[in-house]
C-alpha cells in the first residue's frame, strides 16, 4: 500500500510538474544559473529576515497586534530562505545531474513548502491591510479591540489553514488549485478594498483638519504617522504582486497551452522571482518603518564593534 502511494505521488509530480527527461534536456546550463542565483537569494532572504525578527523584538513603539503581523510575515519569509529555495535548488540540481528517480522528491517538497508559506505571506499581508483599515477607523479605540491574543489566534488560524489545505495536494489536486485561485482572489479584493478605504478616510481627515473642524477619531499630530503607516502596508503588498504576477500568468499560460523545455526555463524564472519577495520585504521593513531602520542601525553596529 506504501509503494502504491509512493508511486501515486510520483506519476502525478512527474505527470503535473515537470520532472521529465524529454522537457528537461538542453537546459540544464540555465537551471545551473537559477540553482546559484536562488543560493544567494535564500542566504539574504534568511540573514535579512533574521535581523528584522531580531529589531521587531526589541522595538516597543509598534502596537503589539501590529508587530505580530509584520513578525509573521518576516517568518515566512525566512522559511522560504532556510527551506524552500534550498529545495528548489535540490530539484533543479537533481534535473542538470541527470538524477530524475530523486527529482519528485525534492519537487514535492517544494511544492509544499511554497504554496503553504506563500499562502501564509498573503493572508498575513491581507489582514495587515484589514489592521490598518481598523486603525484609521477607530482612532483611539483601536488598541482595545485589536489585541495581540486576538491577532495571535488569527496568525495561528493562517497556519493551520495554509498547512490543512496545501496538504490536500497529496490527495486531492483540484482542491489545491481552487484554493489557491479563489484564495488569491479573495485575499487581492478584501486588500484592495482596505487600502482604497483607508486612503478616503484618511483624506476625509486631512480635509475636515485643513478646515480646522476636529476628526472624530485621529488626532491631527498622528495623521502623518496614519498615512506612513498605511503607506508601508500597500508598498509590502505591491512587491508581493509584482513578484507573484509574472508566475502566476505562466501558470495560467501552462494550463491552457502545455509546457517546453524553453518555456519551462521562463517558469522557474518566474518562480525566483516569487522567492525574490522575500529579499525584498527586509529592505522594505527598513526603507519604510523608521522604528525599525534604526534598530537595524543598531544591530550592525553592534556586530561590526564585536
Amino acid at each position: 500500500m506504501a509503494n502504491n502511494f509512493t508511486e501515486h505521488i510520483d506519476q502525478k509530480i512527474n505527470k503535473e510538474l515537470f520532472c521529465s527527461p524529454e522537457l528537461t534536456n538542453g537546459i540544464h546550463l540555465q537551471l545551473m544559473c537559477l540553482s546559484v542565483l536562488n543560493i544567494l537569494l535564500s542566504i539574504t532572504a534568511f540573514v535579512g529576515n533574521v535581523v528584522i525578527l531580531i529589531a521587531l523584538q526589541k522595538e516597543t513603539s509598534l502596537h503589539p497586534a501590529t508587530k505580530l503581523l509584520f513578525r509573521c510575515l518576516a517568518t515566512s519569509d525566512l522559511f522560504v530562505g532556510a527551506f524552500t529555495e534550498p529545495m528548489i535548488v535540490a530539484y533543479w540540481i537533481s534535473i542538470a545531474t541527470g538524477r530524475l528517480d530523486i527529482c519528485p522528491y525534492f519537487l514535492a517538497s517544494n511544492v509544499v513548502t511554497s504554496l503553504t508559506l506563500c499562502s501564509v505571506s498573503l493572508l498575513t499581508l491581507t489582514a495587515i491591510s484589514v489592521d490598518r483599515l481598523l486603525a484609521v477607523l477607530m482612532g483611539t479605540r483601536y488598541r482595545f479591540i485589536v489585541t495581540f491574543k486576538r491577532m495571535l489566534a488569527i496568525v495561528i488560524f493562517f497556519w493551520v489553514v495554509s498547512i490543512v489545505s496545501t496538504s490536500s495536494y497529496f490527495w486531492n489536486y483540484d482542491f489545491i488549485v481552487w484554493y489557491r485561485y479563489i484564495g488569491v482572489f479573495l485575499c487581492l479584493l478584501v486588500s484592495s478594498f482596505s487600502y482604497v478605504k483607508s486612503f478616503l478616510a484618511l483624506r476625509s481627515y486631512r480635509s475636515r483638519i485643513q478646515a480646522d473642524v476636529k476628526p472624530s477619531r485621529i488626532q491631527p499630530r498622528l495623521l502623518q504617522r496614519y498615512i506612513n503607516a498605511v503607506y508601508t502596508a500597500l508598498w509590502l503588498h505591491l512587491a508581493l504582486v509584482m513578484c507573484y504576477l509574472p508566475f502566476s500568468i505562466t501558470e495560467a499560460l501552462t494550463s491552457q497551452i502545455g509546457v517546453s523545455s524553453s518555456f519551462f526555463v521562463i517558469r522557474e524564472s518566474t518562480a525566483t522571482l516569487v522567492f525574490l519577495n522575500s529579499s525584498l520585504n527586509p529592505i522594505l521593513y527598513y526603507w519604510k518603518i523608521r522604528a525599525v531602520r534604526q534598530r537595524v542601525k543598531n544591530i550592525i553596529k553592534k556586530l561590526c564593534r564585536s
